[in-house]
C-alpha cells in the first residue's frame, strides 16, 4: 500500500484550531501545514490533549534543548520513522545538533565525538526501544547523568517519541515538504 492509511484532514474535518496550529506550525518550520498534526487532529480532543503533553517534553522540557533531539533523532533513527527523523533534524539544527552528529546517530555509539553524558543519553534510548526497560548498567550509566526529575523526563521523552513512530510508520505519514 502505498500513501496515507489515513488521509491528513483540511480545515472542515480538523476545527479551526487544529487547521491553524498546523498552518503556523509548518510556517515555524519552513514546511507545509504538519500531517502529523492534520491526521492526528481527526480527533480533536485527543489532539490538544496530546499537544499539551508533547509540549511539556518539546519544547518545554527541562533536559537541554540540544539533548532533547538527539534524544528522538536516535529514537527516529532505531525506529526508521522518516517522518519523525526529517522534521527532527530540522528542528535539531537549531538547537546545534550537526551534520556529523546527524551522521554519528545513524552508525553505532562507539563512534567518536560524543561526550560521556550524550552516549549514556543514546545508549539508553538504545536499549529502551529494543528491551522496553534498563539493564541495572545503563540505569547507572544514564542516572550519573540525570537527577531523579530529569530521568523520568527523559524516559517520557523516549517512550512519547517511540510512540509517535508507531503512529507516523502505521499510517504511512511522509515527511512534510518545503513551504513553498
Amino acid at each position: 500500500m502505498t500513501g496515507p492509511r489515513i488521509t491528513p484532514g483540511g480545515r472542515g474535518e480538523v476545527g479551526l484550531f487544529a487547521w491553524a496550529f498546523a498552518r503556523i506550525s509548518g510556517r515555524v518550520t519552513g514546511t507545509t501545514p504538519p500531517k502529523l498534526f492534520l491526521t492526528m487532529a481527526r480527533r480533536p480532543a485527543l489532539f490538544r490533549g496530546w499537544l499539551r503533553f508533547a509540549g511539556r517534553l518539546m519544547p518545554g522540557g527541562k533536559l537541554p534543548r540540544r539533548d532533547t533531539e538527539l534524544v528522538i533523532l536516535r529514537v527516529a533513527h532505531l525506529r526508521r520513522c522518516a517522518y519523525e527523523f526529517e522534521h527532527h533534524r530540522r528542528l535539531g539544527a537549531r538547537a546545534g545538533v550537526t551534520a556529523d552528529d546527524l551522521s554519528r546517530i545513524q552508525a553505532e555509539l562507539d563512534e567518536p565525538g560524543w561526550t560521556p553524558r550524550e552516549r549514556a543519553l543514546l545508549g539508553a534510548v538504545d536499549v529502551l526501544v529494543a528491551h522496553r526497560n534498563l539493564d541495572d548498567d545503563t540505569w547507572a550509566g544514564l542516572r550519573a547523568h540525570l537527577d531523579e526529575a530529569l530521568t523520568v523526563e527523559f524516559l517520557l521523552l523516549v517512550g512519547h517519541y517511540d510512540m509517535l513512530a508507531t503512529f507516523l510508520t502505521t499510517l504511512r505519514i511522509d515527511p512534510d515538504g518545503p513551504r513553498r
